[in-house]
């Protein structure tokens, strides 16, 4: 059956199915040679690329007296949790109580991605499918923006949320990550490749554009918000509040963590294990969604 003459959804199901329309799903042919040096090379970068991950681990269970040995070694000799309990007998004696710091840093991070991703998406929509007065001007601002690094937005963003009253408030982190123009230019260049036969159907069928948002854009721009969501959740949990929060009680995880690993040469330690600490997360969360980033990617190379 001819693309153009299915119905609005057997469209979407083919486009999730097979990925670019009209494709016929065979596989690159290859020899078994080739299978297993392509396995053995990549087997490889993917050891040196883990090789500072196993550093880190390691060095969370090393003693002091391993920790600065030299040369240092990969692997630790005597293992110890000494360093997890010390960083907990630490945060548990500041005057902050240490799940006020771990609830701020959850707040930020899942209420920031998820309205990062939510007001990305929905801002890309119509810059990508509709062509309205100024919209290619303003596709090309969003590809400017993207050459300033945040030591040069700092000081008018102060400004803006010094202006706006939210400083000391969680409102200053997260306003911020929402107008994130690296999710806008995501979102939008990802969405321009997802065919314009399907909104015009959803249309004729009596959808409304929210409609067609919500259930026929987003479903089929899933690597995209996916890999938005891994970006924004890896920033956000490493967020210190930097000069926009001033509060104790308002500071999250990574400020509190880096208090104690700023106290000297004595807590090498515990810096230790504030680093893999900080780390568990975040690589969670990417382990988690790389693999339906990837599949999802592999079943949805459409363009129009």
């Amino acid at each position: 059956m001819d693309f153009e003459y299915m119905t609005l959804r057997q469209k979407i199901r083919r486009i999730l199915r097979f990925g670019k329309v009209g494709s016929s799903g065979k596989r690159l042919n290859r020899s078994v040679w080739g299978d297993i040096f392509l396995f053995f090379f990549l087997g490889l970068f993917g050891l040196f690329s883990a090789w500072p991950l196993i550093f880190v681990i390691n060095n969370a269970f090393k003693p002091l007296n391993e920790i600065f040995l030299f040369p240092p070694k990969l692997f630790v000799q005597n293992p110890t949790t000494s360093n997890f309990r010390d960083m907990f007998n630490l945060m548990s004696n500041s005057w902050i109580p240490f799940s006020r710091y771990i609830f701020n840093t959850l707040f930020i991070t899942l209420i920031g991605t998820s309205g990062s991703v939510f007001i990305s998406s929905l801002a890309a929509f119509p810059l990508a499918k509709f062509n309205f007065p100024g919209s290619k001007t303003m596709s090309k601002m969003i590809v400017y923006s993207l050459m300033f690094s945040g030591a040069v937005t700092g000081i008018p963003n102060f400004v803006i949320i010094s202006k706006l009253g939210l400083l000391d408030s969680y409102w200053a982190v997260l306003l911020p990550t929402f107008s994130s123009s690296l999710g806008l230019f995501l979102m939008r260049n990802f969405m321009t490749q997802i065919p314009t036969d399907l909104i015009e159907s959803a249309k004729m069928d009596g959808a409304s554009d929210f409609y067609t948002y919500l259930h026929i854009i987003m479903p089929l721009a899933k690597p995209a918000w996916l890999t938005l969501i891994i970006l924004q959740f890896q920033s956000l949990w490493g967020a210190t509040g930097g000069s926009f929060i001033y509060s104790e009680k308002l500071k999250p995880l990574s400020y509190g963590l880096s208090q104690i690993a700023n106290a000297g040469v004595a807590r090498t330690g515990v810096v230790a294990a504030v680093s893999l600490f900080m780390l568990i997360v975040p690589i969670s969360v990417f382990i988690i969604s790389q693999s339906q980033v990837i599949e999802t990617m592999a079943s949805s190379g459409i363009k129009d």
